[in-house]
Parts: C-alpha cells; structure tokens; sequence
C-alpha cells in the first residue's frame, strides 16, 4: 500500500523486488575482490576511525586496500592519511589519491577547494556520488574496498546496499544506554538487505589508568558480548580510547600507528575470501 514503485530508494524487503537488478557495475579496469561497509546506527561512534584504522592494519599485512568515503556530508577520511591534495582525472577516469603505504583512497573532501564547505545536496545526489565513486574511478586491483558509511539508516545507506555488491558489514558502537537500539537499527538494515552482518566493534569501551594501568570505563561496562549475543552476530572487538592516538591520526600519520586490537576483524575478512574461494573451486 503507498507503493510508487520507485524500488531504488526503497527500504521494504518486499517478494517482487530484484536487488541485483540495482547493482552497479564498477568499469573493466578494476578488480575488487571484497567490499566491505562500515556501517553505525547513529554518529559519533568512531565509524570513520574504525575504516581507517582497519585499512591500515590490512595494508601492514600486504592487502591491497582502498576506501571509498560515502560520508560524502561528513567526510574525514583524508585527514587521517594527510592527504590534501584535489584528486585529479584524465576525462574518463578519476585517479584516487595514494597514501604511503599505498591505499587508495577517494572522498569528496578531495574534490572541493574548501574543506570547510558544507555539501549540501539532497539524497538522489548524494548516491549519484557514490556510484560514480565506484564506478568511475581507477581502483585497479583491490583486495579489500572498505566503505565508510555515514550514520543511520537513510538515502545513502541504501544507496550503498542497494547499489555496490557488498560482501559484508562491519557494525561500529560505543558503550552507551541506547547501544542495543542503535546497533538493532543497523542490523536489521542489513538484514532487510540480505547483507551479511560479520559483526560488532564497540569503540571507545575502555582506557588505561595512566598510574596503575588498570582499564577504565568512562561510559559503564562493556556491552559488547551481550548485544551481539542478542543479534546473534559476532563479538569481533572492544576498542580503547588512547590519546596518542587520536593525536597522531590528527597530524595525518595514521600508518605510523601499530594497531593489533582489530585482528580478530582481519581474521573475520580472510575467512570471507576464503569462504568465497572455496564456493568458486567446487
């Protein structure tokens, strides 16, 4: 009922619609073997540093790795990696910008002049972005295509869902009241779009006491085991807050930073390919 039969920005998981029949396809030059979306219920989380953070743990392991920002209203991607330079193009194809230990990154703060500009576009645009981001840009080989989503569960999420063949979503919470809520509405999105869900990263769960080193929990208890419990997803990681690091990824050196608290996630991300190997041999 209310149904304009417009499917492409549509969130019911209704029999007659065709999901593939969204799917875009990313131009001949490129090979991407896995996307993978970061995705949260809400801002604030640490969605963003959770994308970057994997994607440089990936790429010390010898993955090739990319990053499509499509928080195209917020993003921050490249200040991570210190890149501020405008990405450039050769009339068909946009060249993405290369950090040193070579992820290729794409955002639309590298496509504007003034970073402090606010992107003011309407849904149907914001996607538009996205899609050209995946298809119009020279990724070449990629193992591993990380998605920083933007919050919530709107036009561009759906976009991202609907529209790139994601092979799994990586869901980003902290521990607060609302966590089971919030992270309810990010698995059941994904469900509803028969995207598999690999499982929970709570941010921001804990801090070390800089005189006994003792953890601390500056939002309460770490919820993170019962509330993947209740959606039967996968406990993947608790994440400390460490100043260090927030300032060394404000100066741009992300890549400096050893980071072992998302292995677990990697694992989760090899196990994928190999799952998908396996299904292509047999």
């Amino acid at each position: 009922m209310g149904c304009d039969h417009n499917c492409s920005s549509c969130g019911s998981n209704c029999s007659t619609k065709d999901k593939s029949s969204f799917i875009v396809e990313t131009n001949k030059r490129n090979t991407i073997k896995k996307i993978i979306a970061i995705h949260s219920g809400k801002g604030g989380v640490g969605k963003s540093f959770v994308t970057c953070m994997l994607a440089n743990v990936l790429a010390k392991k010898g993955y090739k790795v990319g990053i499509l920002d499509a928080d195209i209203t917020g993003p921050s991607v490249p200040t991570a990696f210190g890149i501020e330079e405008n990405l450039v193009g050769d009339g068909e194809m946009m060249f993405p910008a290369i950090t040193e230990n070579g992820i290729r990154l794409v955002s639309i703060n590298l496509l504007i002049d003034d970073k402090s500009k606010p992107v003011a576009w309407r849904g149907p645009v914001l996607g538009g972005a996205i899609k050209q981001f995946y298809q119009d840009v020279l990724w070449e080989e990629i193992d591993f295509l990380l998605v920083d989503m933007p919050p919530g569960t709107g036009d561009v999420a759906l976009t991202v869902f609907q529209s790139l063949p994601v092979d799994g979503v990586v869901i980003v919470s902290t521990p607060q009241d609302l966590v089971s809520m919030i992270v309810g509405k990010a698995v059941n999105l994904a469900k509803m779009m028969d995207i598999n869900v690999i499982g929970l990263v709570e941010n921001m769960a804990y801090m070390k006491c800089p005189c006994c080193g003792n953890p601390l929990y500056p939002f309460g208890p770490s919820k993170l085991v019962d509330v993947a419990n209740e959606f039967n997803i996968n406990a993947l990681a608790s994440l400390p807050i460490e100043p260090s690091i927030n300032q060394t990824i404000d100066k741009g050196l992300i890549e400096t930073i050893d980071y072992p608290y998302l292995d677990k996630v990697v694992e989760k991300l090899e196990s994928l390919g190999k799952k998908k190997l396996d299904k292509n041999l047999f």
